[in-house]
Formats: structure tokens, C-alpha cells, sequence
């Protein structure tokens, strides 16, 4: 039984997918019906109209090129000159004076040719005639292949698209640009200017071209033919799919008829969306890709097979729906129709009808009262974030059930009309009311923080504004920690400034003292002591140096890396070796914890040596003299985490979150020793090799902690 079902899904699966293979090979033939009917364009009104529509923009442009009173950048601003300047290479034009003299054109004797008497060349001439106050007085369209009935139906579309523009400018209370007085405005195309235009714009699918050539399509014999065919086939299968059944009944198949007959209509509806995916895919427009790529093509081909096998999987289902319906309509509509089971649960049996229907009636006007008011909720707090087309949908089918209602009232329509319209303004209003007291909130809200009170808290039911209230109080915080940042950072360019001028200046101040001293002594071995001193303070003065431009470097992000496998623990090592002096001096027990093996990073070895230097570095000046230091290695699959712990002579007060930054140092009060840069330097390469470095502390303990993630 179970082998039987499987065979006969796969032949289901067979069938469709023939159907579907077998719209794409039909799609030359879809092509070729397509770009016969293409002719019929050149004589369209509604295409011409569309096409020349730009050219009540181009009289205003044209004008204030004469005008002088803007250039292209301030056109553009005050109106969409991109249609026009599109169709001006396709055209010849002219303005002329109200003495015929030419003030403009488009190429030397253009407006010779132009002129009523020398216009035969031109397949369509506009002539626009503007008079002394700047209105449109006249409209001519004259065409030596059009019809006269097709030239006034485009003379009427260019007047009702002036009044468009005009009325649109007055909504504005101000004209954007000079108004064309006492001139004429005529342009002149060819033939083969019209067909180009129209090829240009129907390729760049403007004027409806998809749609256009989508109805060619499915007007086309071809697809009329072989959609009836492979549509009879489809919902046979399913007819034929159900009679071969012999266990139980696919749940599927157990569809009303209401719905059954929904899906057939809405997908004969739907139609012109599959022809436009034909015409899209023929043109290689189809998901933006490439004719000229076979993964493209194949991509097309995908998509393509897609959408025809789930379209003939749908006609698949309505007709295995429609077999039970054929073999036995009345008890197909019994048990399955909508309308039948919602009439059987009026009239129930057990009660008598008007107790039924007055209980009921009760009970769905108490679902329709909270219905109305969670929608009327739901419309007091609309979020824009969210897709608002399922709300928007449900107020317009709304509307539209009013309003159908209100038309089978005959002769009373009116007056149910006006109480509609009485009902609507009533609600209009308490619902603006109420958006009004919202948005007042708001702007009471963006008013406290444009006088820079940051401290008030935002609250309150916003309503539709909620999600405006909600950036509100981050906008709020976000200044208020923009705020902190900056007298952060003016407090440590204040420190920047005066740590530089003391460090630079207290061995710089030494060497001018000794160098004045070496000159003025004579004995030898005083001088050996002076020059050892010199020496001291310049190197300290080189290393401070070299301090600021390396931290300078890491913060700018202009260091170059040279990354290689390292082991960080042998790099420690090296490091404890190097001042194994200053430890024994410190009087410092450093324990270790590593792993048993070599712990492998990919790190640039100069930069990661320079970070342990500068944390060991940093614990032999300021851990306590006699205590132990702990530093741990702890590997994992993803990372390695060094860590070191000690504790500190003096009390630890500063900020973990700002000893980190330049110039500061964990004991204030030693000026003398340390550029206050060494962490700082430390954590800049940190990161720059990816890793973090993270400095806390407990009363007197003092904690670095180095994470390097695995490439």
C-alpha cells in the first residue's frame, strides 16, 4: 500500500514537472508573439502621451537656462529634470520670442527647421505657446503618421498634465523657478528618433513596458493554446490522482468549495505576474542577470521551473479537490461548503431559531465590539517599523464593506451616506485628537533635549510615536554619554599636554644642567660622571620619545604587522630573562602556571615582546617589594589568555577604565619614573593584533588580563 502511494506521488511529481518543462520550452514562441505586436506601439496614444509628458518640464527648464536664474544643481532640487534630459537627445528644439526670433536651440537652424513651413521631417512636432503671464495659452501636436483623433488625445494629455503641475506648485504657495512668458517652446522628433525613444524606454520597462508586453504575451495564440493544455493536464492528474486512492483521503484534498473556488479565481487573476516573468527572463532581466552567464542562465532557468511547477501544483490540488465535488456534489457541499455549515450552526435544532439567533447575535456583537476596539488600539499604536500593509488592508476591505453595504439600499443610500460620513468624522476626530496630544508629548520631549536638559526622563503612552519615544531615550542616553566623552576627553588632553611638557622637560632640564656644569669643570673623573648622567637622561629622553610615537602609531592604526607562529611562552620567558635584574632588585617572587606544552599564536613578535615587556616592566616598578607575582597561561580551542597578578605598594585608586589611556600612571604621586605610556602602549598592540588586554583590581590587587583569539 505504502510502495502504490509513493508510485503514484511520483507520477503526480512527473506530471508537473512536464508541465513545467514544457512552459519553458515554449518561451521563443512567447518571445516572438511578443515582439510582433511591438509595432502597434509607435501609434499608441497612451505611450506617446507617456513619452512626451517631460516636455512640461522641459518648457521651464529650457526658460531658465535663458533666465539665468539657476544652474542644473538648483533646477534639480526644485524639480525632476532627469525625465527630460533623457528625452532631449532624442529631439531637435526651440524658444522663440513672441517675434518668432529664436533665444534658444538645441543645434545650429534648428528652429528653421522647426517652423510650420519646414517641419516635414519631423514624424511628431510640439509647439507650447506661453503667454504674458507665464500660463500655457496653446498645445499643438502635428504628426505626419498619426491619426488627428490620436494627435488631440495627446494635445489633452499634455493640458491635464500642465494643470497637474500647476496646481501642484500652488499647493506649494510659490513657484520654483521663472514662469515662461510671451515665448514658444517647439520640438521636433523623426521617426527613427520616436522608435529609439520608445525602445528605450519600453527596455528600461518605464511606461508599463512589462506589463505592456506581458498582455502581448498572453494575448498571444501560443500561450492561450498550450496554457489551456497543460492546465487541462494538470488539474486531470489531480482528478486522476484521487480516483486511483484507495486508502484513506489526503487531508489536503478536503478543501471548501468557497476556497477551492478562490485559489481558481485568484490564480486567473495572477496571471499577468507568470507572463511578466516570461517577458523578464526573455529580456534577461529576470533577478538582474546576466544573458551572457551560464550560472545566470541557470539561476533563470531555476527560478523559472520553480514558479510553474508550484503554479501547476495549485491547478494539481483544485483538481483533486474538484473530483470529490463531481462525483457527488450535494454531499461535497454538506460537509465541506462554509456557507452551508455557517447556515447549519445558525439554525441549531436543539433551540428554538430566535433564541439561537438572539444568543448568538449577543455574543458576536460583544466579538465584534472588542474586535473594533483592539483595532482601534492597534491604530493608536501603529508601528511604521512594521509592515503596515496587513492593517492598511483590513481598514480599506472595511471601508469597502460599508460601502457596498450602503449601495444595496437603494434610494436610501444617500442618507445611510451621510450618517456614514457623520460616523467616519466622529471617529476621524477622537482619533487625530488623541495623535495630536501624542505628538505633543513628543515634541515637548525633543524640545527639553534641544535646550540640553538630559536629565528629564522620557515616559508616558506615546502611541504611534512609541518608537520615536523609544530613539528618543537613546538619542537621550547617547548624549549623555557623548557628553561624558567629551570632558573626558578634554580632561585627558589637559593631562596629555601637561604630562608631555613635564617628562619631556625634566630630563631635557637635566642635560642643559649638567652640559652647563661639563663646561665649566675641570676635573677629569667629574666629567666622566657628568657625561654618565648625560647619557642616562638622553636615553631616557630618546625612550619617551619613542614611546609617543609608537603609541602614536598604534592609535592612528599606522603600524605595519609581521605576523608569524610564536610561542608565547618562550616569549614570557624571554622577557622574565631580560629583566631577571630588575626583579631580583624589586625584590619579586614570580610563580608560574603554563600548560605542559608550547602555546602557538599567529602574532608579530616585536609588538607582542613589547607588550609582556612593558606588564612586566610596569610590576617591577610598582608591586610591593617582597611579595609574589602570579602569571598564568590557559590555552584553548579558540584562544590563549595570559594572565598577571600583583600587588601594588601603593593604593589603588585610579579608574581600570582609564589607566589604560595615555599618560596615565597607577601611582600619581611617582613623577619621576615611567611615561605613564606603558600600558597604554600595551593595549594598543593588544588590539591591533586582535586581541583585548582588561586591567581590574581588589583593594590592593592588581590583575591584567590578555585574550588572543585563534585565527
Amino acid at each position: 500500500m505504502k510502495n502504490r502511494t509513493k508510485i503514484r506521488r511520483a507520477l503526480a511529481g512527473a506530471v508537473l514537472c512536464l508541465c513545467a518543462a514544457a512552459m519553458l520550452l515554449f518561451y521563443p514562441a512567447f518571445e516572438e508573439a511578443g515582439q510582433e505586436a511591438t509595432e502597434d506601439l509607435y501609434e499608441g496614444p497612451q505611450y506617446l502621451s507617456d513619452m512626451l509628458s517631460p516636455l512640461l518640464q522641459g518648457n521651464y527648464v529650457l526658460y531658465n537656462e535663458i533666465a539665468k536664474n539657476m544652474d542644473e544643481s538648483q533646477l534639480r532640487e526644485e524639480m525632476d529634470t532627469s525625465d527630460f534630459r533623457r528625452l532631449e537627445k532624442y529631439m531637435d528644439y526651440c524658444l522663440c520670442d513672441d517675434g518668432g526670433e529664436a533665444l534658444l536651440e538645441s543645434g545650429a537652424g534648428a528652429a528653421e527647421k522647426l517652423d510650420a513651413s519646414g517641419s516635414a521631417g519631423y514624424a511628431i512636432r510640439v509647439r507650447f505657446s506661453f503667454d504674458s503671464e507665464g500660463g500655457l495659452g496653446n498645445v499643438q501636436v502635428a504628426s505626419s503618421y498619426l491619426d488627428k483623433d490620436v494627435q488631440y488625445e495627446i494635445e489633452e494629455s499634455l493640458l491635464s498634465g500642465q494643470e497637474s503641475l500647476e496646481r501642484e506648485w500652488q499647493m506649494q504657495e510659490r513657484w520654483p523657478m521663472s514662469l515662461p512668458s510671451d515665448v514658444t517652446a517647439v520640438y521636433g522628433m523623426t521617426m527613427d528618433n520616436v522608435k529609439s525613444c520608445l525602445s528605450a524606454a519600453m527596455a528600461a520597462d518605464a511606461y508599463g513596458g512589462a506589463y505592456l508586453y506581458a498582455r502581448w504575451i498572453m494575448d498571444s495564440s501560443a500561450f492561450i493554446w498550450v496554457m489551456l493544455f497543460l492546465t487541462v493536464l494538470a488539474v486531470g492528474a489531480g482528478i486522476l490522482y484521487r480516483t486511483l486512492e484507495r486508502e484513506k483521503e489526503e487531508v489536503i484534498f478536503r478543501a471548501p468549495p468557497e476556497l477551492v473556488a478562490g485559489a481558481a479565481i485568484l490564480l486567473a487573476s495572477a496571471m499577468i505576474w507568470p507572463a511578466i516573468m516570461i517577458w523578464k527572463t526573455c529580456t534577461g532581466r529576470l533577478l538582474a542577470a546576466s544573458a551572457s552567464s551560464d550560472a545566470d542562465r541557470a539561476l533563470n532557468f531555476g527560478v523559472n521551473f520553480l514558479v510553474w511547477f508550484l503554479l501547476f501544483a495549485i491547478l494539481f490540488w483544485i483538481g483533486g479537490c474538484l473530483r470529490d465535488f463531481l462525483r457527488s456534489p450535494g454531499a461535497c457541499l454538506r460537509e465541506r461548503s462554509l456557507l452551508v455549515r455557517g447556515a447549519r450552526w445558525i439554525f441549531d435544532s436543539d433551540r428554538g431559531v430566535a433564541d439561537t439567533m438572539r444568543q448568538r447575535a449577543r455574543g458576536a456583537g460583544h466579538k465584534v465590539k472588542e474586535a473594533v476596539k483592539s483595532q482601534y488600539d492597534a491604530l493608536l499604536h501603529l508601528d511604521f517599523r512594521d509592515r503596515t500593509n496587513r492593517l492598511i488592508l483590513k481598514v480599506v476591505l472595511l471601508n469597502f464593506i460599508a460601502i457596498l453595504l450602503i449601495s444595496f439600499l437603494w434610494y436610501y443610500d444617500v442618507w445611510a451616506l451621510v450618517i456614514y460620513s457623520a460616523v467616519l468624522f466622529l471617529f476621524l476626530r477622537r482619533y487625530l485628537n488623541r495623535v495630536q496630544k501624542q505628538y505633543g508629548q513628543i515634541l515637548k520631549t525633543t524640545s527639553t533635549l534641544a535646550e540640553g536638559r538630559l536629565d528629564v526622563p522620557i515616559e508616558g503612552d506615546a502611541g504611534i510615536f512609541t518608537p520615536v519615544q523609544e530613539e528618543l531615550v537613546k538619542i537621550q542616553d547617547g548624549f549623555r554619554k557623548a557628553v561624558e566623552r567629551e570632558v573626558k576627553s578634554e580632561r585627558m588632553k589637559t593631562d596629555l599636554v601637561t604630562n608631555v611638557s613635564h617628562d619631556l622637560k625634566t630630563p631635557l632640564t637635566a642635560i642643559i644642567t649638567y652640559v652647563d656644569l661639563l663646561k665649566h669643570e675641570e676635573d677629569e673623573e667629574k666629567k666622566r660622571e657628568y657625561i654618565g648622567i648625560l647619557e642616562r637622561k638622553s636615553q631616557r629622553l630618546r625612550v619617551l620619545i619613542e614611546d609617543l610615537f609608537e603609541i602614536s602609531r598604534a592609535t592612528s592604526k599606522n603600524v605595519t604587522l609581521h605576523l608569524m607562529d610564536l610561542d608565547i611562552i618562550g616569549l614570557l620567558k624571554q622577557v622574565e630573562l631580560e629583566y631577571d635584574r630588575d626583579i631580583k632588585e624589586a625584590d619579586l617572587d614570580i610563580r608560574w602556571s603554563l600548560p605542559g606544552e608550547k602555546v602557538i599564536l599567529r602574532l608579530d613578535s616585536q609588538k607582542a615582546y613589547r607588550v609582556f615587556e612593558n606588564l612586566i616592566v610596569n610590576i617591577t616598578k610598582y608591586a610591593l617589594p617582597h611579595t609574589r607575582v602570579f602569571i598564568d597561561v590557559e590555552e584553548t580551542e579558540k584562544e590563549a589568555v595570559v594572565r598577571m597578578k600583583n600587588v601594588s605598594a601603593a593604593e589603588l585608586t585610579f579608574d581600570t577604565e582609564e589607566i589604560t589611556d595615555r599618560f596615565v600612571r597607577g601611582d600619581a604621586s611617582r613623577n619621576t619614573e615611567g611615561s605613564g605610556l606603558g600600558l597604554a602602549i600595551a593595549r594598543s598592540f593588544t588590539e591591533l593584533m586582535g586581541g583585548t588586554l582588561h586591567v581590574s583590581t581588589e583593594a590592593d590587587l592588581f590583575r591584567v588580563e590578555i585574550r588572543f583569539h585563534r585565527a
